[in-house]
C-alpha cells in the first residue's frame, strides 16, 4: 500500500517536518522513517541529540491522526503534545546517516480528544532489536483549534 506524502499528512511546513515517510499505517498504528542528514533540523554535524526524539514521536502520532482524517474525508487538524512519560534514549545522539524508524501504537482514545501513544525509536538495520528511544506520549486534539485557542 502507499502512503499520502508526510507533509499532506502533519499540521507542519518546511523543515519543521522532520519525518520523511510513512512506512505503515492503520487505525491503531503507524510506523515513519526518518533519515538523519547534516541537513536535518537539530543535526549539529555528527547527528541529531536524542532528545528530538520526543518531537519525532509526536510528529508520528500526527501523522497518524492525518491519516485517519484522510481515511473520513476529514481535513488535517493540529494537535497539542500535552507530556512525554518514560523517555529513555538507549544513545545519546542519532548518529549522522542512520536510518531511524519510529512507531506508534494507540494506547487509549477519549471522546474529548485526549489520547496516549506507546512509541519507540529503532535503527532500521535492527528493527527486532533494542529500541533507541521509548516513551508514552500524550496529546489532546480539540474538535475546533480556534476556539480552543480562544478560550485559553
Amino acid at each position: 500500500m502507499s502512503y499520502p506524502d508526510l507533509r499532506e499528512l502533519v499540521p507542519h511546513s518546511g523543515p519543521m517536518v522532520l519525518l520523511d515517510k510513512v512506512l505503515l499505517a492503520d487505525e491503531e498504528s503507524l510506523s515513519a522513517e526518518v533519515t538523519i542528514r547534516a541537513s536535518s533540523m537539530f543535526c549539529d554535524g555528527s547527528g541529531v541529540a536524542a532528545w528530538v526524539g520526543v518531537e519525532y514521536m509526536a510528529q508520528a502520532i500526527a501523522a497518524h491522526a492525518g491519516f485517519l482524517a484522510r481515511q473520513r474525508g476529514d481535513a488535517v487538524k493540529v494537535g497539542f503534545l500535552l507530556g512525554a512519560r518514560r523517555y529513555q534514549a538507549s544513545t545519546a545522539l542519532f548518529t549522522l546517516d542512520s536510518v531511524l524508524v519510529v512507531r506508534i501504537t494507540r494506547l487509549l482514545q477519549g471522546e474529548n480528544g485526549l489520547a496516549a501513544f506507546e512509541c519507540s525509536i529503532h535503527d532500521s538495520a535492527m528493527l527486532d532489536g533494542v529500541a533507541l528511544a521509548h516513551a508514552t506520549i500524550t496529546v489532546f486534539q480539540p474538535d475546533d483549534v480556534a476556539e480552543f485557542i480562544q478560550e485559553m
